[in-house]
């Protein structure tokens, strides 16, 4: 009998002050039973960083990227399913970011391990033609920190100032400092 997801749900209250983005979403998220904390905190920092000011464009959702290896861990897609946005979380391999490149308008990789440098070492020069990546890394004690804030529900505050971001709930509050590993694009 196969293992079936976790539902946690989010509502979150975002100030995205580098953007401009100040919204408030209700999420709800299918944990793949492989999945930690840790990574599905990451998949929700992301959903609040990328989040699209409007829904001019289409909508910024979960994809089934544990359950179905062609889909990333969050996409934006337009009204016609063209990927504008595709969305990878932890540290996929070059090739996959390559025909992520291709397939969408803009790709984000985002790194949380403490072994981002040697992963990053290992695939940067084979990424140079995808003009349309962008790779960031979390610190692994700061990725680590966020994972607490885990629970089934949540109601969660996420500033962005700075290029720093403040997630906090009503017990704890967490910075977040992610740094870029690509060049600008």
């Amino acid at each position: 009998m196969a293992l079936k997801a976790t539902i946690y749900k989010a509502q979150l209250q975002i100030a995205d002050m580098d953007r401009g983005v100040y919204a408030d979403h209700s999420v709800i998220i299918a944990r793949h039973p492989s999945e930690t904390d840790e990574r599905m905190m990451i998949r929700l920092l992301a959903f609040s960083l990328n989040v699209p000011a409007d829904d001019k464009r289409g909508h910024l959702e979960f994809a089934k990227d544990l359950w179905d290896v062609d889909e990333p861990a969050l996409w934006h897609k337009d009204y016609t399913n063209a990927v504008l946005h595709w969305i990878d979380v932890g540290q996929p391999d070059d090739k996959r970011l390559m025909r992520a490149a291709g397939r969408a308008e803009r790709v984000t990789a985002i790194s949380f391990s403490s072994s981002t440098p040697v992963w990053w070492k290992g695939i940067e020069s084979k990424l140079s033609r995808a003009t349309n990546l962008v790779v960031w890394q979390i610190e692994a004690a700061q990725s680590q920190a966020l994972a607490k804030l885990a629970s089934r529900t949540m109601q969660l505050q996420v500033t962005v100032q700075d290029g720093t971001v403040w997630m906090s709930s009503a017990a704890d509050s967490v910075e977040i400092t992610p740094r870029r590993l690509t060049a600008s694009v």
